[in-house]
């Protein structure tokens, strides 16, 4: 019996493990977690040592730029005592939610469908997949969790106009791959190019790239970066931005299944990865989720993201909230609060061993909260992820065994 190869060809099954794979970055071998974990840097190879300790040393550098962008954006909230003094009241009710480990309180089902919008995609993106693409669009109905925030969500415009990007091949509906991008990337040409998603559609799935919120045509005109409003309406703004993202996304949800799309694979890179945890724990209707080096403990890795730990650290103490306090809030969001609803063997954490943005450790808290999944590592850093080939082959080889595929991937009938 044969089986479909990565690139849709029919292939025996001991070819398919070298299948070529586009490649924009060194072609290097990651490695699956051993029943302990990620392994030390002094159980790696001396060429894998050496990536991971230099891709780290860059990825710092990296990291320092993006905390005195969001310190900037947090900074009014943090310098504020009057605002400061409000959170407090605020990361109690968040507190109080996270303590239900309930997501269907803290993350209500979309009530109603609202009209989605289809107009065709700009050039670039239909010459990527010499098929139809078209940018989806709808009127958001989120309303936040917290009553003291929804005067104010309302009155945010572009932020409440959801938009995705669908490639929809004309005789689908196909299983199609939901991506989710990270902070500050939200270009649906740099996530079609860093996932390689025309190889994807090549290979027989749809896509669909979705916006997260106040990034790309979500971001307030004036906003100095895509993303900038995750974090200027303080700890309860970035709240409620992961509920409006966990809340639109499951409305493009349910418009694939009322298209006729019945598999929903879904991959996220940094805070896409967070949010795609997250949504493990809400969405039981998704045949594959994929975290790619995701954050999932907000309240540890803003202690190493210098200078806006120093900012977050006196908003907190001139709010008077004590470590704890600050730690039940911010729970509320975070996908190690909640049991997954997506079955352990269809899960997939991809982590970079030289990532200082979302350091392996994040990868791991979340590895052991699912019971010990699926666990791929590379050695390279947040951004430059050498060996990529080898994760999407690892990630082609997962899809497949949940059945996540597209017909050119089945095998051949005799």
């Amino acid at each position: 019996m044969t089986s479909a190869d990565l690139n849709g060809e029919k292939r025996t099954g001991s070819e398919t493990d070298a299948d070529p794979i586009p490649t924009v970055v060194p072609n290097v071998s990651g490695h699956d977690a051993t029943a302990n974990g990620l392994p030390s840097l002094r159980e790696l190879s001396l060429r894998d040592r050496a990536i991971v300790s230099s891709s780290a040393l860059a990825d710092v550098g990296l990291r320092t730029g993006a905390a005195s962008l969001i310190a900037g954006a947090i900074a009014p909230h943090a310098l504020n005592p009057r605002t400061a003094r409000r959170e407090r009241a605020d990361l109690a009710f968040y507190a109080e939610l996270a303590r239900e480990q309930n997501p269907e309180l803290s993350f209500p089902r979309p009530t109603a469908q609202p009209k989605i919008r289809s107009r065709p995609a700009n050039l670039v993106a239909r010459a990527m997949t010499h098929g139809p693409v078209h940018t989806l669009s709808f009127e958001s109905p989120f309303q936040p969790i917290n009553p003291r925030l929804r005067r104010q969500w309302k009155s945010m415009t572009r932020n409440n106009v959801a938009c995705a990007q669908y490639w929809r091949h004309p005789d689908g509906p196909r299983p199609t791959l939901c991506v989710i991008h990270g902070f500050l990337a939200s270009p649906y040409l740099l996530n079609s190019m860093f996932f390689q998603l025309p190889w994807f559609y090549k290979s027989g799935f749809d896509v669909l790239l979705y916006t997260l919120p106040f990034h790309g045509a979500r971001a307030h005109r004036l906003s100095p970066f895509s993303g900038y409003g995750y974090f200027s309406h303080g700890l309860s703004g970035f709240g409620e931005a992961m509920g409006q993202a966990v809340h639109d996304f499951r409305v493009f949800l349910d418009y694939l299944q009322a298209e006729g799309v019945t598999d929903v694979g879904l991959t996220g890179i940094s805070l896409g990865g967070y949010t795609t945890a997250l949504l493990a724990a809400v969405e039981d209707r998704l045949r594959v989720v994929m975290p790619n080096v995701p954050v999932v403990d907000v309240a540890d890795l803003i202690e190493s993201w210098f200078p806006a730990s120093v900012l977050l650290d006196h908003g907190i103490r001139t709010a008077g909230v004590s470590a704890d306090e600050y730690r039940a809030g911010v729970a509320y969001h975070s996908p190690l609060n909640y049991a997954p609803l997506v079955a352990k063997e269809r899960r997939l954490i991809i982590t970079g061993l030289g990532d200082r943005l979302a350091p392996p450790q994040q990868s791991e808290k979340l590895w052991l909260h699912w019971d010990r999944c699926a666990l791929h590592w590379f050695p390279g850093n947040h951004i430059l992820h050498v060996s990529q080939p080898d994760y999407l082959r690892r990630m082609t080889h997962f899809m497949r065994d949940n059945d996540f595929m597209p017909p050119q991937w089945r095998p051949a009938v005799a």
